[in-house]
């Protein structure tokens, strides 16, 4: 993803857990804050330490980032997608459909 389409600071994550609304499903949690001030939406991922180690995490996060690249969303907005335990079992396939699933309920596809 490029730079503009990342939340990279500690206070944009900290805004959208602050003010955001809540998407939640079996794998994942979206937090979704509008942000008008942004052409495209800008996504954040997190996978607590409980998920396991810092292989398997960003492993997680790859994964995430490549279906949230080809979700096709729109809108002005700031996404954190925050992995449940069962993301560690999904196929990549199941965590693409869930995150368009919530997506589409927050209104961003």
């Amino acid at each position: 993803m490029r730079r503009q389409q990342r939340l990279r600071h500690r206070r944009e994550f900290a805004a959208a857990y602050r003010s955001g609304a809540v998407f939640r499903s079996r794998l994942l949690v979206l937090r979704v804050r509008a942000n008008p001030d942004v052409d495209g939406p800008r996504f954040g991922f997190a996978a607590g330490k409980r998920l396991g180690n810092a292989v398997v995490r960003n492993r997680l996060k790859r994964r995430l980032r490549a279906a949230a690249r080809g979700s096709g969303a729109r809108g002005g907005a700031d996404v954190v997608v925050i992995a449940r335990p069962a993301a560690l079992r999904a196929s990549y396939q199941e965590l693409e459909g869930e995150l368009g699933l919530l997506l589409g309920q927050a209104k961003l596809l």
